[in-house]
């Protein structure tokens, strides 16, 4: 095999994992046309856990989230008060079927889904730093939207 042949291979192999290594969800990032809307907000020791939605699923026809149905969220976990930041990942969101609670799906890290209850209770997400997390109301900026 000729060096350039060699290389050719080098470069399509590393632009292969390269495609591997980017996440499912970058396509479904927001364009800079979209804002999304904290529609949760949880807070643990020394952290807060919000969710986040699309405004095209908040302020859908009948009031957003229709029951049973799933949508592509983000999550975030602010670590700030332990001087580790503030990530912000993707989460499916889903309504249950009789609209009285909602699980999150922290499918990037692999952890079990999180089901909150629609009006707010303690629940637990991750081991390390989301347990315990007081939520309160889902859609709480405005929990009578589309009724």
């Amino acid at each position: 095999m000729s060096n350039r042949t060699g290389r050719t291979a080098t470069a399509g192999f590393a632009a292969a994992i390269a495609l591997f290594l980017v996440p499912a969800s970058a396509a479904t990032l927001p364009d800079d046309r979209t804002w999304l809307v904290r529609m949760i907000s949880c807070k643990g020791n020394g952290v807060l856990m919000e969710v986040y939605l699309p405004q095209s699923v908040v302020f859908a026809p009948h009031g957003g989230m229709a029951a049973g149905k799933t949508a592509d969220g983000f999550y975030t976990l602010d670590l700030t008060e332990l001087n580790k930041g503030k990530d912000l990942e993707p989460a499916h969101v889903t309504m249950s079927a009789d609209k009285k609670s909602v699980t999150v799906d922290q499918y990037t890290r692999g952890l079990p889904p999180t089901r909150i209850p629609v009006g707010g209770g303690t629940v637990d997400f991750d081991q390390r730093f989301g347990v315990g997390a007081k939520c309160g109301a889902f859609q709480a900026q405005d929990p009578n939207y589309g009724n």
